[in-house]
């Protein structure tokens, strides 16, 4: 049997907890996955030293950031924090940018998408944010303004990008972008977790 891939979350202070919550606890939950063994979550931060989130839990990395090589990654899954804007999480962009030439996606929420605009990660694929004008504001970089979508979440060649009011559906382009379930059941996890619908719940317990 072959070792699980890694879905490595990035972790660092400040970041927003609730963000990548469904994505996290269902890629980390084998409950209704195509073959649960397939992938496994990691942390990592800019060194190993603990976090703080947002809503003030300690996280402890897993991994520093110099120990990930994209090219052995499932994903890279990032969230919106205080340090964004200001580029104190700059090495965290790179990385993005060393995964998209890996060809191996990347999942920005929040102000994540605005260090992805500044890289030049959005400019020529169809992306998402809380607001157009908060990626316009990211600087010269970002040339991706006619490729701005006003949607919940939307995933292009393997860059999914959500604003941060949408964890369940950044979620969802997440899994299918990773390939997590069957079509069917994504169809039902979306009517269940995005749509409030409870007749998703009894379609995934019958699956």
């Amino acid at each position: 049997m072959s070792e699980p891939q890694p879905v490595h979350v990035a972790v660092y202070d400040s970041f927003a907890d609730w963000e990548h919550g469904y994505a996290v606890a269902h890629i980390a939950r084998p409950d209704w996955q195509r073959d649960p063994d397939r992938f496994v979550v990691r942390t990592v931060g800019l060194d190993r030293s603990p976090v703080t989130t947002m809503g003030g839990l300690t996280v402890v990395p897993d991994l520093a950031l110099d120990e990930i090589d994209p090219a052995a990654s499932a994903m890279l899954l990032l969230t919106g924090a205080d340090g964004w804007e200001s580029g104190q999480l700059q090495p965290f962009a790179e990385a993005a940018g060393a995964f998209v030439a890996a060809g191996r996606p990347v999942a920005a929420i929040c102000g994540a998408t605005f260090a992805l605009a500044g890289a030049g990660l959005l400019d020529d694929r169809a992306h998402t944010s809380s607001a157009a004008e908060y990626l316009t504001a990211s600087g010269d970089g970002y040339r991706g303004a006619d490729r701005y979508v006003e949607t919940d979440a939307v995933s292009d060649r393997g860059v999914v990008t959500a604003g941060t009011t949408q964890p369940a559906a950044f979620a969802r382009e997440i899994f299918a972008t990773l390939d997590l379930y069957e079509p069917a059941t994504l169809a039902s996890w979306w009517k269940l977790f995005g749509l409030n619908d409870p007749a998703g719940f009894f379609e995934l317990t019958a699956a």
